[in-house]
């Protein structure tokens, strides 16, 4: 039999993949599509969602069992909420082989990292992850395999964590087409609480505010929506779950920049009361920079209308 304990090629030869939303569907077929592992197994708690996911052939075997699904695995990539994690790790520590590697694929890293280590037993490999990736979609049905194709996935490795379980796993990822980064987890944390929490909240609360205008404004908010509020109810539209979890599990980054976010809202509001063209010009000039450097870097396109396809 091979020795895999230094494989870094990024294949395992069984992957286990709790929960089939849109991530984990969209692993799973990332999976297929690269042949990363010679058996692939969906877990989901949700007969459902896991019927859903068999009519879809996802993978190559189902189970509602997440405890007796790893028992075999080489790779466990838990996709569930993150305030789920702690409880899905205390079901499957006791079954985990010696060897395997955990890892996930939720927005907050801290929190998970601290849930699932007290279950992890010497062995096994624990190794946080977050592809960057998504769309306000969710279900199996909504994943694709090439949704993390360029994106980056940040993984945030336990302390002492082994050399060669990280570089396998980065490797899978690349497998996956992402382009991969190490950071601590406080690190990530803080990052994602103003590349994605923030504006997800704003998001949020702007569409909560039209939509108490709505009455006022005889439906008018609906009617005339503009890109930019369109674009906010596409972000709003995301799992509310998820999202909530998010928050509470990431919540003293979130509120710290809010607080920032706040101090330059109200440093506008002051260029606006009192007439500061120059004020806001600059700002806007430079936030347009900001947008041209996010294209230069591939994590978006310049398709006009933010690629929403138009008649000729």
């Amino acid at each position: 039999m091979t020795d895999t304990s230094k494989d870094i090629s990024g294949k395992y030869r069984q992957i286990t993949v709790i929960g089939a939303g849109l991530i984990g569907s969209s692993v799973a077929r990332g999976i297929v599509r690269a042949r990363a592992t010679d058996k692939l197994v969906l877990v989901d708690a949700n007969a459902d969602v896991l019927a859903e996911a068999r009519v879809l052939e996802l993978a190559d075997a189902y189970s509602s069992d997440a405890a007796t699904a790893v028992t075999d695995a080489d790779l466990i990539i838990l996709a569930v909420p993150v305030g789920a994690m702690a409880t899905v790790g205390a079901l499957i520590g006791p079954q985990l082989k010696a060897g395997a590697t955990v890892s996930d694929v939720g927005s907050v890293k801290a929190s998970v990292l601290n849930g699932l280590q007290p279950h992890i037993p010497d062995g096994v490999h624990l190794i946080p992850g977050h592809p960057v990736a998504g769309t306000e979609q969710s279900g199996p049905a909504a994943g694709f395999a090439s949704l993390f194709d360029d994106r980056w996935c940040i993984l945030t490795p336990a302390e002492n964590t082994e050399p060669v379980a990280l570089e396998k796993l980065t490797a899978f990822w690349a497998l996956l087409g992402s382009r991969v980064e190490i950071m601590t987890a406080e690190h990530h944390d803080l990052v994602l609480a103003i590349t994605s929490h923030v504006p997800h909240l704003i998001a949020y609360n702007i569409v909560g505010t039209a939509s108490d205008m709505e009455e006022v404004t005889r439906s008018e908010v609906i009617k005339y929506s503009a890109g930019g509020f369109r674009d906010f109810t596409r972000i709003a539209a995301s799992d509310p779950t998820m999202w909530r979890d998010v928050f509470l599990n990431n919540k003293d980054a979130v509120l710290e920049m809010l607080g920032r976010f706040s101090e330059d809202l109200t440093a506008l509001q002051r260029a606006i009361r009192w007439g500061d063209g120059d004020a806001l010009f600059n700002l806007f000039d430079r936030t347009r920079n900001i947008r041209r450097r996010i294209i230069d870097a591939g994590q978006d396109d310049e398709a006009a209308d933010f690629g929403r396809p138009h008649k000729d």
